[in-house]
This record gives structure tokens, sequence and C-alpha cells, in this order.
């Protein structure tokens, strides 16, 4: 970041640090159209955000001596950019609708794409219309997604946030955690000879998700007589290893795969996309990918000063590096997004969560911030103080639509007024004058002034439809990807979760032992090891 373009930034920054949101606005009538762009059914209004023209000019030319347009090109022409894994990042080809081929290392991927997509759709027009059948000849009326990270946070939001959508007789569950509460709680709803369980491991070893299936296969067996010819008409996989999925019981036929291209936090568009697809259906899921495409295609062509994640990526830049703020709210004004920002906390605090460069030196900056959220108006009776009158600068999205799904009395306006009000309180703020000409009481003038200049974004489109929600993951994918170039990071790997897996491995052993085993950690883990030992009896 240390370029001559970045310290034009910092300087822009210098001369509108003390420009209050209140004035920008009575200066410039048009503050709020210069500052809106559009794309994929979605309106952004970035007006309320310490910005000027002069440093919206300067942030753009940034983006463009880092050659984002260039790596934007490279990714989505299947060039290996996750360069510690020797990798292309095709998350894009999973959505390209327009026909071109994708290559990577000279293989055009698209037909494969469509071929298991094909087969997918397929197998849950089957299991929707209740000719695909379990063990004992019961239609599948529940279905359980067993997975972990990208496996789980994808699916698990999107059938949510389209749940109008989807078949309601089918009953969705997800299990992620090695924790057996959350495989037991869910067992205890299901009925064993209409549940179909999903296991999603691209390597079918992942441990969580692997010991919770052989947890469910026995459960199965257990219930449906022990006849493991019962595994096969219960069990389907989203795996790329034949092999240990053969093993295992379930029929390759009914394995779906995908590529090392793919990353977890990027693959609802894939196979891994499976109980989505089942539960809103194929054409459903193919206008999801619509809107997919349609964000691709603006990321990939639109000017950066019209590019919404662009702009949504350089101004979450502009706080992290220009005002050292540390975390990013995400508040969607719709229940079902409920789970949006915990799926928004993977893509970006996996994506962009590190401290070495490119070139493999430590780097001298921020990087990924702190995503966190809650859907509005709950939001606004727990933590929204903080972002008003709190010491931390907290920039904050925030998502609605015109239209709610559950049109009932006036819900929808009240939710839509604050909504609005929340941005134009935190923008605006209260000056103690205003609280005079109100009566408060002088001594009470200090607590209910606002200061006021706080940013928000605000993304808003006609209704949450399987279209605007595959454009609104697009969007965040694409804020991601740029911030992780204009930060000089690779953002498509993950290897600061491997530590802790391998250091697991060798704890487990020493838990499980039958005699006490040498420990040779730290003093702190071998006495918790001890505990635990002790707890259980082993020692």
């Amino acid at each position: 970041m240390h370029t001559e373009a970045w310290q034009s930034v910092l300087q822009e920054i210098d001369n509108t640090r003390s420009i209050h949101l209140r004035d920008a606005f009575a200066e410039d009538p048009r503050r709020a159209e210069r500052f809106t762009a559009r794309a994929a059914g979605w309106t952004l209004d970035y007006s309320k955000n310490r910005i000027s023209p002069a440093l919206m000019k300067r942030l753009v030319e940034w983006a463009e001596a880092s050659n984002l347009r260039g790596e934007i090109e490279a990714m989505f022409t299947g060039q290996p950019i996750n360069a510690t894994e020797n990798r292309a990042v095709l998350h894009t080809a999973l959505r390209n609708l327009s026909g071109e081929p994708v290559l990577v290392n000279g293989h055009d991927v698209m037909p494969d794409v469509r071929a298991v997509r094909e087969r997918m759709a397929a197998f849950c027009e089957d299991v929707r219309r209740g000719v695909w059948r379990g063990h004992t000849g019961k239609p599948i009326r529940d279905i359980v997604n067993i997975g972990i990270g990208g496996s789980d946070l994808g699916p698990a939001m999107a059938c949510e946030a389209l749940k109008p959508y989807a078949k309601r007789s089918l009953r969705l569950f997800f299990v992620s955690n090695i924790d057996a509460t959350h495989l037991a709680e869910v067992l205890r709803q299901v009925r064993p000879e209409q549940t179909l369980f999903i296991i999603a491991s691209k390597t079918f070893t992942t441990q969580e998700t692997l010991t919770n299936a052989l947890s469910a296969r026995q459960w199965l067996l257990g219930r449906l007589g022990g006849d493991t010819a019962a595994v096969a008409r219960h069990f389907v996989a989203v795996s790329t290893n034949r092999q240990k999925v053969e093993a295992f019981g379930i029929d390759p036929a009914n394995m779906f795969g995908f590529w090392d291209w793919v990353g977890g936090r990027y693959s609802l568009p894939s196979a891994i996309g499976l109980p989505l697809m089942l539960a809103i259906g194929p054409r459903a899921f193919e206008r999801m990918l619509k809107g997919y495409h349609a964000m691709d295609k603006h990321f990939r062509t639109a000017p950066f000063e019209r590019n919404l994640p662009v702009i949504l990526g350089l101004l979450g830049i502009l706080y992290a590096n220009g005002y050292g703020a540390e975390t990013h709210a995400v508040l969607p004004y719709d229940q079902y997004l409920a789970r949006l920002p915990a799926y928004l906390q993977q893509l970006d605090m996996e994506s962009n969560g590190k401290s070495i460069d490119r070139q493999g030196q430590r780097v001298r900056h921020t990087t990924g911030p702190i995503i966190w959220g809650e859907p509005g108006t709950n939001g606004q009776h727990a933590f929204y103080q903080l972002i008003h009158q709190g010491t931390r600068l907290i920039p904050c999205d925030f998502i609605g639509f015109c239209r709610s799904q559950n049109p009932m009395g006036d819900h929808h306006e009240k939710l839509m007024a604050n909504f609005i009000a929340q941005t134009e309180a935190l923008a605006m703020g209260k000056t103690a004058i205003q609280c005079r000409a109100e009566g408060v009481p002088d001594a009470l003038i200090p607590h209910k002034t606002f200061e006021g200049n706080r940013p928000t974004n605000t993304l808003l489109a006609d209704e949450l439809n399987p279209q605007t929600f595959g454009a609104l993951i697009a969007l965040y994918e694409h804020k991601v990807f740029t911030q992780g170039i204009l930060w000089n990071i690779f953002s498509f790997d993950q290897w600061g979760v491997e530590l802790g897996k391998v250091l697991a491995g060798k704890v487990l052993e020493e838990l499980k032992a039958e005699t006490t085993p040498p420990l040779s950690h730290d003093a702190s883990t071998n006495a918790l090891i001890m505990r635990l030992r002790q707890a259980q009896g082993r020692t």
C-alpha cells in the first residue's frame, strides 16, 4: 500500500477529515445522487460516508494503479491466482450463464459444471416429487445436511434466506458442530425412514463431518433393522473422493462432485448447494445463478467509479486504513437474512485475515476487519448504542427491501422507517443546540447529544428473491476480492486454520490413551489434558 497513489489517498483523507456529514449534505444538494450506484437489481447509496468527490477519485485512481482490473481478468479467465496452492479461483464459472468457455490449463470446465448441475436437478426433482424413496419405500420428508465451514454456512444461510420459495413439506436441518449435541438434537426431530442425509466434504476426510456422518449412519441402521443396504437410500455425498464415499456405503451415482478451483466459502452455487436446490427447486436455483452472473458481469466490466463491489471495497479500506476502524457491521433489515452476517464472517475473515503479503513479507498495514451483525430491528435494542455514541468508529452496511415477502398490516413500513432513520441518525447526529431547543435539561444535554458523522452504506432492492439474493452474495464475494488485491494479500487460502487441526489430532490421542501418556505441551495445555482425563476416569 505504500505507493504514490495511496499517499494521495491519505492526503485527501486529511483534507476531508474535519468535514461533518451534516455540512457535506448542506453544501452539495446532489450528494445523494452523486454517490449512488446501481447494478443487478441493487441500489447502493454510499453518500453517508466520510467522502468527497476528490477522495473517491483518489481511491479509484489507487485501485487502477494497483492493477485491480488485470487481477479481475486473471480470476475470471482461470489463471492460478491462488498462488500458495497453485490453483485457479473460478467460483464465477459455477454461475457462468454466458455460454462462453472458461479454461483451466486449456480445459473448458463449463461442460463439467453443467453436467453436475443437471445431475443435481434430476436428483432434486425425484426427491421433491416423491420418486426417490427411502429403504422402507416411504418418500423423503426430512433432509439433514452434514458439513462444516463453507459446506454448512452457505447452504444453511441460503435455505433460510429463500425460505419463501421452498417446498414446505420438506424439512431442512443442518449439522456442523462435532459437539454431539448438535447431531443429537436434530436426530430427535427427524423420522429415519423418511430422512435423507447429505454428507458434504470435498475429501470425505474432514474430522467433524465424518464423525457426525458415521454417527448418523449408526443411528439410521439401528432404527431400520441394521440392513446396510439402507445407507444407499438415505445418504448421498457432495465430494470428490469416490473410494471413501463408496466405502461408506453411498452409491457413487449419488455422489455430486466439485473442483479444487472452488473454495469452500465460495461454493454455494456448486454441488454444495444441493440442500438449497432440494428446498427451492432447480428453477429457482437457476434464477439465483442469474443474479450471481449479473453481478459478476457488472464487477468485471463496470468502471470502478460505478462498480458496486469496488466501491464497497474501497470504502472498507478507507475506514480500516485511513481511520483505524477495526470492525464492520452488516445489518440486514429482513429476518430471512438472519444468517447472512455469520456467512459473511467466514467469507471475509477467512479470506482476508492475513498478515503476510504476496511477497512473503509481514504486512505493515491493517487487513481484514472483524465482521459482525444481527437483523434489524433486533440489533437496535442490543448494540446500536455503541455504534451511535461509543468511542469506536464502526462502519455499517444496511441491507433492505422495498417489499416484504410477508405483508401484514404496517409491519414492513415500520421496519423500513427504522432502516432509513438509523442511517440518518448515524450520519447527522443531534447537536447540543437541538437538545436545548427541545427543552432538554442542561445536565442531560451531554448524554443526549449524538456526534453523528458515523458512516453507513445503504443497499436496497425491490424484494428478496433468488435473483437479488444471488447478486447480493456475489457483491460481497467481489468486495472481499477487491480488498485482498489492494492489501496485496492472498485471499483464497486459509493456512491459519491448519495448525489447530494438527495439534488437535495429537491431543485427541492423549485424551483417549488407556494409560497416562507422556505430555510435552506447555504447562497449561498439559494441565487441561490431565483435568479432562481425570474427569473421564482415565487416570
